[in-house]
């Protein structure tokens, strides 16, 4: 088993997709309008789907807006640098709701961002393997 896909109902595809991959450089994969249905369904991620995990941004045409809930935390995506992943993210009109830097009681180097709807992205700054200890 693995983890195909996270579904997000967002209120504007277009704006949605600009987000995921302009400012956070994922690829659409695919898009299906569902006339009948009155949905549309595209699939964006780093990779395809059959060696990836992706996210299904569903869009109901007939609303604009969700109440996101308490029950979601947030998507988290390994980053270089996650200091510069902000800079990144604001040079391209995306928000930053906290700035990189350590984890409140860790190590670890984080930040978060907002898409449109106000999901919450995480930066994960990948870790630097440790220096090698050869004695030559």
């Amino acid at each position: 088993m693995r983890i195909l896909h996270t579904m997000l109902r967002v209120g504007n595809l277009e704006k949605s997709l600009t987000f995921y991959t302009q400012v956070l450089g994922m690829k659409l994969l695919r898009r299906k309008d569902y006339p009948d249905g009155k949905f549309t369904l595209a699939f964006v991620g780093y990779q395809d789907e059959a060696s990836g995990t992706v996210l299904e941004l569903t869009h109901n045409w007939d609303t604009q807006a969700y109440n996101l809930g308490e029950g979601f935390g947030h998507i988290a995506i390994e980053v270089d640098d996650a200091y510069q992943a902000c800079e990144n993210t604001k040079k391209l009109g995306g928000k930053v709701t906290r700035e990189a830097g350590p984890m409140k009681h860790g190590t670890t180097i984080i930040a978060f961002v907002e898409d449109p709807d106000g999901y919450k992205i995480e930066f994960i700054q990948k870790k630097q393997p440790a220096p090698s200890n050869t004695n030559d």
